[in-house]
């Protein structure tokens, strides 16, 4: 058997997954926000999966004998709701995959008002905090081990 990492979802497997994210982040016409199910994310989902594919597999089965692919709009939406409130290792992996293609999406970035580009090496403008939430911190008797006379 092929290791699960490196097949491609099937196209039952991938009409679940496009179901699931899109009830997962729906659209926001609003704010211009488009859905985890629009065709650019999901794509970036699924090329993306990596090693998460296995257990998001997992869940994509569960759902199917759960006969999520079947269920009206409003059953769907409930199903995939109390899954996700799972606190499962595949809820977890589904998670990383679908908000991290998401964010990457320059619609969104931009939607949020902000440029659509790496971090670095400009880097992004944070204002400044308070320091002094730390001076407790600063307090402590340090923590670590000392190797370096070792």
């Amino acid at each position: 058997m092929a290791d699960p990492r490196s097949e491609r979802l099937t196209a039952e497997e991938r009409d679940i997954f496009r179901r699931l994210i899109g009830i997962m982040i729906p659209a926001d016409p609003e704010m211009a926000l488009p859905s985890a199910d629009d065709p650019l994310i999901l794509e970036d989902c699924i090329a993306t999966l990596g090693r998460d594919s296995a257990a998001i597999r997992i869940l994509l089965a569960d759902l199917k004998r759960f006969g999520f692919p079947d269920l009206p709009a409003d059953q769907a939406e409930a199903k995939a709701m109390a899954l996700l409130g799972e606190n499962r290792t595949e809820v977890q992996a589904l998670s990383r995959v679908v908000v991290a293609a998401y964010y990457r999406d320059d619609r969104v970035m931009l939607a949020y008002g902000r440029e659509p580009r790496a971090p670095f090496p400009k880097g992004h403008v944070l204002p400044q905090g308070d320091w002094a939430l730390l001076d407790s911190v600063k307090q402590k008797d340090p923590f670590w081990r000392d190797d370096r006379g070792a």
